[in-house]
């Protein structure tokens, strides 16, 4: 979806604008902190951060709530989250600005390049303890790994065997201590694809095997590719896969509902957030980041891969990944085979690393067609609507991501105040 031809202005991110002079109404804006607030006062979320931006200005920048109720630390525009899967969005950009200087095509097969899946398998049928498999009859290329149509798979999804043939391999919410993203890469591809490829949708490791793909196309490893190449570049100096000893007091802690009261209760299971650069770079979940530097992102996509002069994609590129590239333009309600998803299903397809509303009124939320996002595992989420040229962001530490519909209530809340 194209934007307007104007020249936007360059965000800042810390300024505030008048939002009636980008056609938004100031007081329908507080609408969104009311809802939000009242998460945090009856204990469903422990607090979150906000951000509105219109036509490149920032029309509502709003904290509330505890980063760490255990130690009265509260959010701030400084707190740093777990962003989970909204590291998916970057991993896929990365790839893509490999793709514009023609280091593979998307129908490329993946073992041209990571050769431990020439020998790759579909599951057919039989246990987990004796798996019958088939050949794949569709290679597995490049654009189905951007896309989640890879047939890999989850372990945490607990919805078919092969999410239990990657638990027992170690893969469950997370990999084995001390694995490289190259072992875990070799590991998955050694284990049956849920499904022959092209064939159906499943969220999955889809992306960390991208990210395989960025370093060894690139010759990068991965934090070194997105710090070079990405991060800096666009000034988002609080995005990591670690954070340094110095800075852990700004971290937000995570947190899951409790089952009987549903108020959201310290959870430390998953492990800290690694102190140095971790030994396993996932580019489907690894980065930490902050709302400010998530908006930074969220703005080369709506400003169609340039910022502040510097350009990562060229605006085709960005239109393009865009779109919907499920088969036969299917939405995800008919074309998934997970159970788990950041996303309501109808009305919503996938791109090239993005979800994409294909039909509004079967999505049955307050919004565009054209309209881009996707989440994290702790509730976090952004979208970016190119028709109304919105972008929005909401960090918040809550697992699992479908406990309250934080996001479609972000995007109807936004939405519903434009006036012009």
């Amino acid at each position: 979806m194209m934007l307007p031809e104007r020249e936007a202005p360059v965000l800042d991110v810390r300024e505030l604008a008048d939002p009636a002079g980008v056609g938004m109404d100031a007081e329908r804006l507080g609408r969104i902190d009311t809802l939000f607030r009242r998460y945090v006062d009856d204990g469903r979320l422990p607090g979150w951060s906000l951000a509105v931006t219109r036509r490149g200005r920032l029309v509502h920048r709003s904290n509330y709530g505890f980063a760490d109720p255990e130690d009265g630390r509260q959010v701030n525009d400084d707190t740093v989250f777990r962003i989970y899967s909204m590291t998916k969005p970057i991993t896929s950009l990365a790839a893509m600005m490999l793709y514009e200087e023609g280091c593979f095509e998307l129908n490329d097969p993946v073992a041209a390049y990571l050769p431990e899946f020439a020998d790759t398998r579909v599951w057919k049928g039989g246990s987990t303890t004796g798996p019958e498999t088939e050949p794949i009859t569709e290679p597995l290329r490049i654009w189905h790994l951007l896309t989640h149509t890879s047939g890999l798979t989850y372990g945490f999804q607990r919805s078919h065997p092969t999410d239990a043939l990657y638990r027992d391999a170690g893969y469950d919410l997370g990999g084995p201590k001390g694995v490289t993203l190259a072992e875990a890469v070799a590991t998955w591809a050694s284990l049956p694809l849920r499904f022959q490829p092209g064939t159906a949708w499943c969220y999955s490791v889809s992306t960390d095997v991208l990210g395989r793909l960025v370093e060894v196309l690139s010759g990068r490893s991965l934090d070194a590719f997105f710090a070079e190449r990405i991060l800096g570049p666009m000034g988002m100096v609080d995005t990591a896969f670690g954070l340094p000893e110095g800075q852990r007091h700004r971290l937000a802690a995570l947190h899951v509902p409790d089952p009987a009261t549903k108020k959201a209760v310290r959870f430390d299971e998953l492990g800290p957030v690694s102190r140095s650069v971790p030994t396993f770079l996932s580019g489907g979940g690894g980065l930490v980041s902050t709302t400010d530097d998530y908006l930074r992102f969220c703005d080369v996509l709506l400003r169609r891969g340039e910022r502040d002069g510097v350009r990562l994609l060229s605006p085709r590129t960005v239109d393009f990944m865009t779109c919907n590239h499920l088969p036969g333009g299917a939405d995800l309600l008919g074309f998934a085979r997970s159970m788990y998803a950041e996303t309501p299903f109808a009305g919503v397809g996938f791109g090239l690393g993005f979800s994409v509303v294909t039909d509004p009124v079967r999505h049955k939320v307050l919004g565009s067609q054209g309209t881009f996002a996707w989440g994290g595992a702790a509730s976090t989420g952004f979208f970016v609507n190119p028709v109304e040229e919105i972008t929005a962001v909401f960090m918040t530490q809550l697992i699992p991501s479908g406990t309250w519909p934080l996001r479609s209530q972000l995007t109807q809340l936004v939405t519903q105040a434009i006036v012009d």
